[in-house]
């Protein structure tokens, strides 16, 4: 059921809006004494997830008593990121998500349906898996909170995936990851239907119907002045409410382009970007407009590793970030890639295909690591001179009679030239 929609293109919406629209449809819900929220980490800072988990705090006080950052296979969130993303919730309501030993398996998607949505290119049940607490807390409301926008692996985020991967567990999180990748992320981003959405869908509607479950979904777009502004918000229980931000997020955070670029520089946020785990939204947000043998450079001043697991960080160093046939070719013949898939997914989505060069222009990682796993090193002080993002903006410009293409915050949207959209 649909509960609230509103948003365009050029709405924007008020502080006072945004709470009186949570606040209509938590009191048409009726009581709920036992609330656990499920926003995103801080690498959706930007999403509003922090203001909604803080209305929500408002609106039931005591009796929200759980809330989960989907953390997927990031960090756990330090202090310092929730006192500045979640200032009004109380530090001990936070719980953390172990990836690794919180989940519980609650089914398995059947491997026939797997194969008939993926075409074949996967055919195993994939395990539908989320955090024991999600699953087992006795709580009469789950609040997952967050932000629809293009995603590498699903097409477009949130919605079932912040359950089923923000809080899954090694299998889910790897195999749904490895499906996306095999598909191919070029016929997957940007695209509210795809395979890997169905077999989430798939999973909510036949394992999760004794959940309580209630999405609040935002689009959040630029406005005039590079300011944020909130031009969505869909609150509902089923897929209506997440279809709807899914068509406009492709309207305000989708910019088809009319020629392929040839030489994107592309900034991570020192506070948001600590790992190419994330920051490599730089290289799969912009490899679909970016030409052949064209230039990326990202400027990544925090990047301090490659994986936000150790694990993972390992064999990010060990095989690197090659092709698609190379990576699959090694998950063929070792099994400590074939046991981790989302990190072999991750080093598809991490590869530019040999179509163009990728210079990472970090402030902690040495020349040996980078080159080390593929890409070309940077030295951050000289690009950074060269490329002030104090004096920057975003899209199309000039800088010492150079043409480039510059991107504040890839995470925030998604690039293209029609000729790399496939059908």
């Amino acid at each position: 059921m649909l509960h609230y929609a509103n948003g365009s293109a050029t709405t924007e919406l008020s502080d006072a809006e945004i709470r009186d629209a949570l606040f209509g449809v938590l009191d048409g819900l009726g009581v709920r004494s036992r609330v656990i929220a499920v926003p995103p980490d801080f690498t959706r800072y930007h999403s509003r997830a922090g203001q909604l988990t803080g209305l929500a705090h408002e609106y039931y006080g005591d009796r929200l008593v759980d809330v989960l950052p989907a953390l997927g296979t990031h960090f756990e969130m330090p202090l310092s990121q929730r006192q500045k993303m979640f200032p009004s919730v109380p530090d001990e309501l936070f719980r953390y998500h172990n990836w690794r030993t919180d989940v519980e398996t609650i089914g398995e998607v059947p491997a026939e349906f797997v194969t008939q949505v993926t075409e074949g290119i996967y055919r195993e049940a994939w395990p539908c898996q989320m955090n024991r607490l999600v699953w087992q807390g006795g709580h009469d409301l789950v609040l997952s909170i967050g932000q629809v926008v293009p995603h590498e692996v699903i097409g477009m985020a949130n919605y079932n995936k912040n359950i089923f991967v923000g809080t899954g567990g090694v299998r889910g999180i790897n195999e749904s990851h490895f499906i996306g990748a095999a598909y191919g992320m070029e016929r997957i981003m940007g695209r509210a239907d795809n395979p890997l959405r169905k077999i989430l869908n798939y999973a909510q509607d036949n394992f999760c119907s004794h959940l309580p479950l209630l999405y609040v979904l935002t689009v959040i777009g630029p406005r005039d002045d590079g300011e944020l502004a909130m031009r969505g918000l869909y609150i509902g229980d089923d897929v209506e409410c997440f279809e709807l931000a899914s068509k406009l997020s492709l309207e305000v955070n989708f910019e088809m382009l009319d020629e392929p670029l040839q030489k994107v520089v592309v900034y991570l946020d020192p506070e948001e970007f600590h790992s190419t785990w994330l920051g490599d939204k730089a290289i799969y947000r912009t490899r679909m407009a970016i030409a052949d043998g064209g230039e990326l450079i990202i400027l990544a001043p925090a990047v301090r590793t490659f994986g936000e697991d150790p694990e993972i960080d390992r064999l990010i160093r060990k095989y690197g970030y090659r092709t698609t046939p190379e990576v699959l070719n090694f998950v063929a013949e070792n099994e400590d890639l074939r046991a981790n898939l989302s990190a072999a997914a991750h080093l598809i989505h991490g590869s530019s295909e040999g179509r163009f060069s990728v210079t990472y222009c970090t402030g902690e990682l040495n020349r040996e690591e980078i080159e080390g796993v593929g890409y070309q090193f940077g030295d951050l002080t000289e690009y950074s001179a060269r490329y002030d993002v104090n004096t920057l903006v975003d899209g199309e410009q000039t800088v010492a009679g150079e043409d480039i293409f510059f991107i504040r915050n890839p995470a925030l949207g998604l690039w293209a030239h029609r000729s790399r959209m496939t059908d």
